[in-house]
């Protein structure tokens, strides 16, 4: 328990033997119940979990393998039974095991649902392999657990020190995805949108239709634009990068491409639902004459190139696209100043 309140910590793993043991030995003392998730690995990770585990569970089977441990049935509350019907203790740590994989984000919301039946006042997500330091997981929930906000998620991009080890690859990787993400989601001084370090209340949990959410690697970034669309407060929380010998299993010609189309779609779901659905707002239509107006300069400056114009036809037709887009840019830019002051009481950015 952590200032009154009950912690769930879901671990998500994924072909994550030798880190995923210490990312649960190292849990903090106050954490109530820690939900380690293999996600169909091929390695060793789940009997590392079984290693740790106080009771365990498989998902996905019908009838489990005989090297799979038989599951103890739960009731609907969550809460741990002996097969009488009557509840016994529920255990610290709780192993989940997927019998195949379906994705970092079903593997979150396999340790959120859990959580949510234990109503877990506060819930965390830490990945299983070791990249975040249980010793700062308190500084995650604290805005969660005083009220500023509903959900909190990690920032290593914040300053020179927190970035300490991150590659200029991934640096770069990240910054554009974060860019795509703030217009998105609409959390515009949110960094770091890939960083799975976060906290959620159980109160944000029933609000939010968390079960709809991505189910691969585009899931914190869906996750932001829905909880944007509820009007959920985001805390920003600056924390130290680590990284040791873990390789990450994520495969950027399959992630680029979908997750570029997410973030497209979840932007216009945004807009629509915060801008015209609940309410009206001139941003949307900012946005709408903005892009058309860009669309149409680029369609006119293609033409002037391939048609023979003359000189002077040539010259009027480089006022006339320099115009439109100058146009089209400055009521973009509108748009956007009126997206960032509309969410502006919706972010809170942590500077330690």
């Amino acid at each position: 328990m952590y200032e009154g309140q009950t912690v769930g910590v879901v671990v998500t793993a994924y072909n994550e033997e030798g880190l995923v043991g210490r990312v649960i030995e190292t849990m903090p003392e106050f954490v109530d119940r820690v939900y380690a998730i293999d996600d169909g690995s091929t390695d060793g990770t789940w009997n590392e979990i079984l290693e740790h585990a106080d009771d365990v569970e498989v998902e996905g089977v019908e009838t489990p393998s005989t090297d799979d441990p038989v599951p103890v049935p739960t009731t609907g509350e969550g809460m741990v039974t002996d097969g009488s019907g009557y509840a016994t203790s529920v255990p610290f740590v709780l192993g989940i095991k997927h019998a195949r994989n379906r994705g970092y984000g079903a593997t979150v919301k396999t340790g959120y649902r859990h959580a949510h039946g234990d109503r877990m006042d506060v819930v965390a997500v830490m990945n299983g392999d070791g990249q975040m330091a249980p010793e700062e997981l308190h500084r995650i929930i604290d805005p969660v657990v005083d009220g500023r906000a509903d959900y909190a998620k990690g920032d290593r991009m914040r300053t020179r020190d927190t970035r300490e080890g991150m590659s200029g690859f991934r640096f770069v990787g990240n910054a554009a995805l974060t860019i795509m993400t703030k217009f998105a989601s609409g959390y515009w001084k949110m960094n770091d949108s890939q960083n799975g370090y976060t906290a959620v209340s159980l109160e944000t949990l029933e609000r939010i239709p968390y079960e709809s959410l991505y189910d691969e690697y585009g899931f914190l970034n869906d996750t932001l634009t829905t909880l944007n669309i509820h009007g959920m407060r985001v805390a920003n929380v600056p924390h130290r990068a680590v990284y040791g010998e873990e390789r990450s299993s994520i495969r950027l010609r399959r992630f680029v491409p979908r997750v570029s189309a997410l973030l497209a779609r979840n932007f216009v779901r945004r807009l629509k639902a915060r801008y015209l659905v609940l309410d009206f707002h001139p941003a949307v239509l900012c946005y709408l004459f903005g892009t058309v107006g860009l669309l149409a300069t680029l369609l006119a400056t293609v033409a002037a190139v391939a048609l023979p114009l003359t000189l002077v036809e040539g010259f009027f037709a480089a006022v006339l696209t320099t115009v439109l887009f100058v146009a089209a840019g400055t009521v973009l830019s509108v748009g956007i100043a009126f997206d960032v002051e509309q969410n502006h009481p919706l972010e809170l950015v942590l500077t330690e």
